[in-house]
């Protein structure tokens, strides 16, 4: 496994993407903890969750407690293991998202996180998503807060514009360590907010980042280019498409979800793929 940073912290260059092991198709308990010891034996070190990854009202944290879990349960050690969670999204039980960025919201949320997670402090605590109901500087106040009480160890933001990202950094202080923003081949709307990231020298954290790349290749122009690339390589897809995002700037951390040991594998083994000049100029 090959290395990044968020904030003072070393994780894997490639995380793993907890949502898909809690919502809808997610599998059976046993194949999920058995997704995340995978990926902890591929080197992976680095793990994205939310409260709101979860299916019914009466589950909220689901996703945060399985990963928990799942940690208690390896056999070796991962005290380097960064767990990241995210508050201010909402799934009230009927299968769509709602927003809450009240800063007691967040703050009572982080308290939730905390007691699932098992932990004195959260790792990395991010903002899920701009409520525009609530200032943003507010709600990006409440995790300043938590910062300053010693809840969180650092702070992020997800779904963030490039306005969204400045102000972020600015009510932390300069403490913002993180932006995870959807980003992929066939979403590349966030490429100003990847390059503000790379000159702010904060981590940028591509969810869905295979989006567009299908193991079944039925998604046409998107998905050619990167399974030409893959065939000269003998290696899937998904291989070439976070190469060339881990290619793009060192600041990139790529989170693929999983809810399968094999895909998780196939994910983590990107770090050892090098890209010519010119295959990323076709990519891109």
């Amino acid at each position: 496994m090959q290395f990044r940073r968020i904030g003072d912290v070393q994780v894997s260059a490639i995380g793993l993407g907890g949502m898909p092991m809690s919502i809808e198709g997610r599998p059976d308990e046993a194949r999920s903890i058995a997704t995340i010891h995978a990926a902890l034996d591929a080197g992976v070190t680095f793990i994205d969750t939310a409260d709101a990854y979860h299916l019914y009202a009466d589950e909220v944290g689901h996703n945060e407690t399985l990963i928990a879990k799942a940690l208690a349960a390896y056999g070796g050690d991962t005290s380097g293991v960064l767990v990241a969670t995210k508050g201010g999204h909402l799934r009230p039980g009927d299968g769509s998202w709602t927003r809450n960025g009240s800063p007691d919201y967040l703050k009572r949320a982080c308290e939730a996180s905390l007691k699932r997670l098992g932990v004195d402090a959260i790792g990395l605590y991010q903002f899920h998503r701009p409520d525009p109901s609530v200032p943003y500087e507010e709600s990006v106040g409440a995790l300043r807060d938590m910062l300053d009480e010693g809840k969180i160890r650092m702070a992020g933001v997800s779904n963030a514009n490039p306005e969204q990202i400045e102000l972020a950094n600015e009510v932390l202080g300069g403490r913002l360590v993180s932006v995870q923003n959807q980003f992929s081949p066939r979403f590349r709307s966030s490429e100003p907010e990847l390059e503000l990231c790379d000159r702010l020298g904060i981590a940028f954290l591509p969810w869905s980042p295979l989006g567009g790349i299908s193991r079944a290749g039925e998604l046409g122009d998107v998905h050619e280019p990167f399974a030409r690339v893959a065939a000269a390589h003998g290696v899937s897809p998904q291989q070439v498409c976070l190469a060339w995002m881990l290619a793009k700037s060192e600041h990139v951390i790529p989170i693929p979800g999983s809810s399968r040991p094999e895909t998780i594998r196939d994910s983590a083994a990107a770090v050892d793929l090098v890209l010519t000049p010119e295959e990323l100029a076709a990519l891109d």
